[in-house]
């Protein structure tokens, strides 16, 4: 059995028509295991956004497959593209997006609420992912609260909080210094490692990129090995 939590084939996206038409993938092909970690770089306006938005299910390829743990995209209609998404895919973003008004252990929690997990059980995983990312002790903070990488931690562990096979990333340290973006990136990186998730990060630090399992770029509008 494969473990292949994400998968693109012959993935192809373009955007307008005859002669402004760009082509922003064409026949694109990723695959990312479960546990690993593969850093995507590409300069701005390369595709790299538009890549994540096609692996989270949040916009559709004119033509090619995404299998998400082995469920075919191509046919579902909006519904089932949001109920596979809500069910196996986490997305951190640069900025946080974490609601003001509740605490970090409250935001994780909601996510899991949402889904249909009892209070009990969110709050402990909640309480669970804080640890793991380093951050337990400022569970009753708000985000107003948290230095900007508790911030993204706790982001972090949101976007883990329904134990998603696949972790999308986009610029999830481009707000941050670089010690700090050191810490999280540690963080990331351990949580995909326990939780056996497959992870795609876009980030323009190519400090972090290196760490990671694999380095992919987009060229020609296809996704290919990349060395720093």
């Amino acid at each position: 059995m494969s473990n292949s939590f994400l998968h693109l084939s012959g993935v192809h996206r373009h955007y307008g028509e005859g002669a402004t038409q760009v082509r922003v993938l064409d026949q694109a092909d990723l695959i990312v295991e479960s546990g690993e970690l593969v850093a995507l770089v590409a300069p701005s306006g390369a595709g790299k956004s538009t890549l994540l938005h096609i692996c989270g299910l949040l916009e559709s390829p004119q033509a090619g497959e995404v299998e998400i743990v082995g469920h075919k995209t191509s046919n579902l209609n909006d519904r089932g593209r949001t109920q596979l998404r809500r069910n196996t895919v986490g997305y951190v973003y640069q900025f946080h997006h974490l609601l003001p008004e509740f605490t970090a252990l409250e935001n994780i929690a909601m996510p899991q609420l949402i889904a249909g997990i009892s209070q009990a059980d969110a709050d402990k995983r909640a309480q669970e992912l804080l640890e793991m990312l380093g951050v337990g002790p400022r569970a009753s903070h708000r985000p107003a609260e948290l230095s900007g990488g508790e911030q993204q931690r706790v982001a972090i562990a949101r976007a883990a909080a329904n134990h998603p096979r696949v972790i999308l990333a986009d610029e999830p340290t481009g707000n941050l210094d670089p010690t700090t973006s050191d810490l999280v990136f540690q963080a990331l990186q351990g949580l995909i490692r326990t939780e056996g998730a497959a992870a795609l990060i876009a980030t323009h630090n190519h400090e972090l990129a290196k760490r990671a399992d694999r380095i992919v770029t987009i060229k020609d509008g296809k996704v290919v090995p990349h060395t720093l």
